[in-house]
């Protein structure tokens, strides 16, 4: 490897998960900037330029599954001799989920530096919209793809309390929400979010025993993140009254109204929303 140039370094891009127009004007800027650009799809990239009616000024190169072991050392070297590499999966945050871990820690053992130009998520867009408690949570990309192998991850994450987030495909989808509703509990809530950003976005907020039966009825399509709420506190956990009083009176001095204040306890804590309403009023 040769000397690093300070001008070498690989930036990240968050590219938008549908919709364009929620590409940054950084986003932009690198993409018409950058000597070398390594998309997961060259050609989904060349249609977002077009849309985005800009020119990527640099060399495009593929960088996917396939070819990321191969095309990792090749990168490095690119930005050893002094150039700026660009990353862009196919929508949202290179590594999660996506190629882009195995880039970003071969530029950091040598020394090579690395920055992002942030953007969308699914995870956190998909925990955002979900009405979910997302103060704490927990993302678990793909599930396994054997029915074992799925049921048997899910049993370790059952008593999870934070919130989850799952990648899923749409062919899977059904399968998946059958062993979440079985694993869980059909009543655990929960909230499907399909082709987020884009013309046919949709979001069912159900329990998982309800959206299964969606599934098996259905055909599901598109790009799919689950969001599923936490194992309920176990009664020793559970707060006492005042606990929850108070925490009602902060949500109200934060803005909230009473009925959304005791709304946004009762799923933090696994209740009843009349519970809490009574506690409130007592």
């Amino acid at each position: 490897m040769g000397e690093m140039s300070e001008a070498g370094r690989l930036i990240l891009l968050g590219a938008p998960l549908g919709n364009p127009a929620d590409a940054s004007a950084r986003f932009r800027e690198v993409l018409t900037s950058a000597d070398v650009v390594a998309a997961e799809d060259t050609r989904r990239l060349t249609r977002l330029a077009r849309d985005l009616d800009i020119t990527v000024g640099g060399r495009i190169v593929s960088y996917f599954e396939g070819n990321e072991q191969r095309r990792t050392p090749e990168l490095v070297e690119v930005i050893l001799g002094g150039y700026v590499v660009a990353l862009v999966t196919d929508g949202g945050m290179p590594s999660v989920s996506d190629p882009g871990y195995r880039l970003v820690r071969a530029a950091l053992d040598v020394g090579a530096p690395v920055s992002v130009a942030p953007g969308p998520s699914a995870v956190t867009t998909a925990l955002a919209i979900s009405g979910l408690p997302c103060d704490r949570f927990c993302f678990e990309g793909f599930l396994p793809r054997t029915p074992g192998a799925r049921r048997s991850r899910l049993r370790a994450l059952a008593a999870e309390e934070r919130t989850l987030v799952f990648f899923e495909a749409p062919h899977r989808i059904g399968a998946a929400l059958a062993d979440l509703a079985e694993t869980f509990g059909a009543d655990r809530p929960a909230a499907l979010c399909r082709e987020l950003t884009k013309t046919y976005e949709e979001v069912l907020r159900r329990p998982l025993g309800e959206l299964a039966r969606w599934a098996a009825e259905g055909d599901p399509r598109g790009e799919i993140t689950l969001v599923v709420a936490g194992a309920p506190v176990t009664a020793a956990e559970r707060p006492d009254d005042d606990t929850l009083r108070a925490a009602v009176a902060e949500r109200e001095a934060a803005g909230r109204s009473r009925r959304d204040a005791i709304t946004d306890v009762a799923t933090e804590y696994a209740l009843r929303r009349r519970d809490v309403y009574t506690i409130v009023h007592s």
